[in-house]
């Protein structure tokens, strides 16, 4: 059977600057089965659904539902629903946590303070171990279920912090998740991979094998983090930060903000001057670039074939040195 996972893998397409931007994630318990856009077809309420999407609009919040894996009863009652909240920039990354009996709780919350990383004590702070949230919703791309609920069974059988989540980008990449507090993602990953990735995670670092990039940048950001992980070879999660996008020429507004758009207004592919700097005080310039020049390839199960956009790290540069001008591919939707 072909599936946008297989034609992802097979045409070797990279993981880098992948991940879905969000500096803050708001996690809502919802048993039962997910449609194709879960926040309004599933048994949550569809009126709440899209009063929480209108809510973190324009907030740096990304909503999304959750549930244990295993198998999924019809069943409309649910009785108590775990809500996590999860800060990813780094130096201030958190999570806080609470139950309810009422989703409409969440739209109480100040999402505004929340994407700038405010929590200002609300609810619980979370001390267990790091959440693993698979991606799963076979609804929205079978990939996600084909690969993603056996992953999640197998690290849940394990004894890991597992949920299963509605959507975080590139079904492609399946089976793909994250990891909280810090909030990078990771594709094509295994059981061994993942529990790399969280024991990483309890000593404050990150793996860079199959990382797509940190959720509290955009892409270009998560590409430059990463080359420069690689460069120095820095695994602290919070040792980088990215603290400036620059586009190199004007671009028109995507239809979604978060994501580059593929060309700008004179036919040019867009490009970014990011500036990443180390807690230690060194600092790099990377310029990135989008390019559509892979191989053709769909997006996700039924789509079309075309070239995938990918971020193509071009140089990076310190002190006014050239320190790395190889290009270095790097996948983005």
């Amino acid at each position: 059977m072909s599936t946008c996972a297989t034609a992802s893998r097979e045409s070797a397409e990279s993981l880098a600057g992948t991940a879905a931007p969000a500096r803050t994630w708001l996690l809502i318990e919802q048993t039962g089965p997910w449609g194709a856009h879960a926040l309004t077809n599933s048994h949550l309420d569809p009126d709440v659904g899209r009063a929480l999407e209108a809510a973190a609009e324009g907030t740096g919040v990304r909503v999304a539902l959750i549930r244990r894996p295993g198998r999924h009863a019809d069943c409309h009652e649910t009785s108590r629903r775990r809500m996590f909240l999860a800060h990813t920039a780094p130096g201030r990354s958190w999570i806080r946590t609470t139950t309810v009996t009422d989703p409409r709780a969440a739209l109480d919350l100040d999402f505004t303070a929340l994407g700038g990383g405010e929590h200002r004590g609300l609810w619980e702070p979370y001390i267990g171990e790091p959440l693993i949230l698979v991606c799963t919703n076979g609804k929205r791309d079978r990939c996600c279920a084909l690969l993603g609920r056996p992953l999640a069974a197998e690290l849940a059988a394990d004894g890991s912090e597992v949920w299963e989540v509605t959507h975080i980008g590139g079904h492609r990449f399946s089976p793909t998740l994250f990891v909280l507090p810090y909030g990078y993602a990771y594709g094509r990953a295994s059981g061994p991979l993942v529990k790399q990735a969280v024991e990483a995670a309890r000593d404050g670092r990150i793996t860079s094998d199959h990382c797509r990039g940190r959720s509290a940048w955009d892409r270009p950001g998560q590409a430059a983090d990463l080359a420069v992980r690689g460069l120095i070879g820095e695994d602290r999660a919070d040792a980088l930060d990215v603290v400036r996008t620059d586009p190199m020429w004007p671009e028109p507004k995507s239809a979604d903000s978060r994501t580059p758009s593929s060309a700008t207004a004179g036919g040019a592919s867009p490009a970014w001057v990011v500036t990443v700097a180390h807690s230690d005080g060194r600092a790099w310039q990377v310029t990135v670039e989008q390019r559509a020049d892979g191989a053709a390839a769909p997006a996700s199960c039924g789509a079309p074939l075309g070239p995938p956009a990918r971020m193509a790290v071009v140089s990076v540069t310190a002190a006014n040195s050239m320190l790395h001008g190889t290009p270095q591919a790097a996948a983005s939707r």
